[in-house]
């Protein structure tokens, strides 16, 4: 038998290996707490709900000044900030374009009324016979009315309201592209939700006024019609005006024009569309200072506005057809609405089906390479324990813990960054090449404390040595953590569909999601300490656990030659060699620690010395951009192509069928199917006969495009593997196959085209 002091040196790995990713797992979650507290507080934060793209940032915000009570009105508004030279459309978009849409899904008792659209401006397109769209560029905010019915009723203990939003709007520079967010927002029922005041004040302001009728009219005269509107300002007289028709199809907003002021009358002439498809009897107009006249100059987005409705006239002429679409922005919205078809599978499962799958994916986690290192140390752990049945039941309680914590914190971290715009998903961290180099060293350490080069009390304070001894259950814990930091790049089948809600879900349900998948991680631990029969199968502590243990070491470094391959991945050869060359520095450094007298003292210093200055030198080398080193790469592999949205789109386009596989470096399980399944001969050579075009998009690094292709598809995370057919006779929606990929999958789905 081992004495107790030869035994306690496994259990003080664990320490060891634990507090590093604690550690990781905290900075991770504190970098996006700011955001994170928009899902987690019942108060609005500034940053309340937001989507990032790279054309615009959008953000759900609120005003309710007075709290929420029944028969009160509050607002609540989409707010867009464009990027230069993009802009968006008013609810009559003009020549061309689409107005944005509100949808919202509110408590029962809350009412949403309609956009109050601030006053628009126009906006020429083309150099030569330009068309006129109405719309808005830099930063605008489209209040919305929420009434609060006077039964509306507050269940017990509830302090806040959450609001839900789904909007779409098309975003247009010289290209168009159409975009939706969905939205939550969680607000104080009680106290003053105000921190976005100046921004509904400016939208207050910004919204026409309302102008009495009085003598204001049209008249139609042929294929023209005159505006006459009385009772405007006495100080808009003599200024330059535009008109904008709230209702669509009925001027032509890019012919010319004229305008006058007789007295206090402003009249105008505006042609009639010749696709005109509507014939009002009452035409409302918002009448804006006229760009670069008067003090609306200063503004890009008009600042104030008047309205009034004109009745009309004299008979209308024939009206025409509807107006299509041009072909470029129905193509456009065809795609859009394919990939939100091939998002369904997700969008509609149940908050209870998620559960489930997130569970179920948990448990088969358990099965994949990248946690079976981890696993064996656990195991030998149980064993350890085998003949006490209390301390076994409370370390795979621990564990549990450890592993439901890290989950939540990992969901935290995630949901929190996204809710800053960011456009991450499962295995985030390791997108980071200063979080894989901060791994490999930490996975070193814990495999030459495996291998005993050292030992932890070695090294630290006596009081902290001791601290597995008298806290062993925070030591189980800490393994948790260990064994989801490990996991994380891992996703399992089912687990895809899971996250991909998770996602899009209030934080409560998310993070329930994330917690059903940590639960399923744990699950057979936790079952085997409860489990008499599995209990009695582990093997009594002996000198084999002493051998075992430094077997381990070898699963360890194995793990570390992956994350340096990952980091190779991610900034080149250059970077790989910097990481090897501090790690042996490391070893080497730890080793020194264990030496006694003079010598510790100076090869330490001679040590940090060396590895500082290398660092210094070399060091930058690990976190350069190996852009170019990928896609070089991607494109020399059987045939594959580098992703990217225009060359999927101008395939689609070309009627060409698509494969994309989105991978990366640090996803195991997109290794395995690549190996197994993508470079088969037999694969290959049915994706050749069937003229597929094969992409891959490498998200190794982080890159918002492959994130908000992934969002669309409904997934959170890699691997994911996307058939795109070609649309025979109607559009098809994209097929989206398993996590785990096999041969006869592949060719199934080529069967389809």
């Amino acid at each position: 038998m081992l004495r107790r002091s030869r035994l306690s040196l496994l259990t003080r790995s664990f320490l060891v290996g634990g507090l590093g990713p604690l550690a990781l797992l905290i900075a991770l979650a504190l970098h996006g707490a700011a955001h994170a507290q928009a899902f987690l507080s019942s108060a609005v934060t500034a940053a309340g709900a937001v989507v990032q793209t790279g054309q615009a940032r959008t953000e759900l915000v609120a005003h309710a000044p007075q709290g929420i009570a029944p028969g009160q009105t509050f607002w609540a508004g989409l707010r867009i900030t464009h990027a230069k030279d993009w802009h968006t459309y008013w609810k009559n978009p003009g020549d061309s374009g689409l107005p944005t849409e509100l949808r919202w899904t509110l408590p029962p008792g809350i009412q949403a009324g309609d956009i109050a659209w601030p006053a628009p401006k126009k906006f020429a397109i083309g150099a030569s016979d330009p068309l006129i769209n109405y719309g808005y560029e830099d930063t605008v905010l489209l209040p919305v009315p929420l009434t609060v019915s006077k039964d509306f009723q507050v269940a017990p203990g509830q302090n806040d309201l959450t609001l839900q939003l789904q909007a779409s709007w098309l975003i247009c520079r010289s290209e168009c592209i159409p975009e939706e967010g969905r939205y939550t927002l969680r607000i104080p029922l009680r106290g003053a939700t105000s921190l976005d005041a100046q921004a509904f004040e400016a939208a207050r302001r910004a919204h026409p006024r309302d102008v009495a009728a009085g003598e204001s009219h049209i008249q139609i005269e042929g294929d023209h019609l005159k505006l006459t509107v009385a009772d405007l300002p006495q100080r808009l007289r003599g200024q330059k005006l535009d008109a904008f028709p709230e209702t669509v199809d009925v001027l032509n907003p890019s012919a010319p024009w004229t305008q006058a002021w007789q007295g206090p009358l402003w009249t105008a002439t505006l042609p009639l569309s010749a696709q005109r498809s509507a014939s009002p009897v009452v035409l409302p107009v918002v009448l804006t200072l006229a760009q670069g006249s008067g003090s609306g100059s200063a503004h890009r987005n008009a600042s104030e506005g008047w309205r009034v409705e004109l009745p009309v006239r004299g008979a209308w002429p024939a009206a025409a057809a509807p107006v299509t679409l041009s072909p470029a922005l129905q193509e456009a919205l065809d795609a859009k609405a394919a990939s939100t078809r091939s998002a369904a599978n997700v969008t509609s499962l149940t908050f209870g089906a998620a559960l489930a799958l997130a569970l179920l994916g948990g448990l088969i986690l358990n099965l994949m390479p990248c946690v079976l290192p981890i696993l064996a140390i656990k195991v030998l752990g149980f064993a350890q324990h085998a003949q006490d049945r209390r301390t076994l039941r409370l370390s795979g309680l621990a564990y549990t813990v450890g592993v439901l914590l890290s989950f939540l914190a990992l969901g935290l971290a995630l949901l929190g960054l996204r809710s800053a715009g960011e456009s991450l998903g499962w295995g985030f961290q390791l997108q980071s090449p200063v979080m894989v180099a901060a791994l490999a060293a930490l996975f070193t350490v814990i495999a030459l404390n495996l291998a005993g080069l050292f030992e932890f009390g070695q090294m630290a304070p006596g009081r902290l040595a001791t601290l597995q001894a008298r806290h062993p259950m925070l030591d189980a814990a800490l393994t948790g953590v260990l064994a989801v930091i490990v996991a994380s790049p891992c996703t399992a089948p089912f687990m895809g569909a899971a996250l991909g809600l998770a996602a899009t879900q209030p934080a409560a349900q998310a993070l329930a999601i994330f917690g059903a998948l940590g639960l399923g991680l744990a699950l057979p631990y936790l079952a085997a300490t409860f489990i008499p029969a599995v209990a009695r199968l582990l093997p009594r502590p002996g000198a084999w656990m002493l051998t075992l243990r430094r077997v381990l070491a070898f699963p360890m470094l194995l793990t570390v030659v992956w994350l340096v391959w990952v980091l190779g991945h991610q900034s080149g050869v250059d970077g790989a060699a910097t990481l090897l060359v501090l790690l042996v520095l490391l070893a080497a450094l730890v080793w020194v620690l264990t030496l006694q007298g003079r010598a510790r003292i100076m090869l330490c210093v001679v040590l940090l010395a060396v590895g500082g200055w290398f660092g210094a030198t070399f060091g930058p080398s690990m976190f350069s951009d190996a852009a170019s080193v990928a896609e070089s790469q991607t494109r020399d592999d059987a045939g594959w192509q580098t992703w990217s949205p225009a060359r999927e789109q101008a395939l689609l386009a070309q009627g060409r069928a698509v494969f994309v596989d989105y991978t990366a470096a640090w996803c195991v399980t997109c290794q395995v199917n690549k190996r197994t399944t993508l470079n088969d001969a037999q694969v290959l050579k049915a994706f050749a006969a069937r003229d597929v075009v094969l992409l891959r998009a490498d998200w190794t690094r982080r890159d918002p495009a492959i994130g908000a292709a992934l969002a669309a598809l409904g997934r959170s995370g890699v691997p994911v593997y996307v058939l795109h057919r070609p649309a025979r006779p109607e559009p098809r929606a994209p097929l989206v196959l398993s996590e785990l990929l096999s041969p006869g999958e592949v060719q199934r789905a080529l069967d389809t085209l």
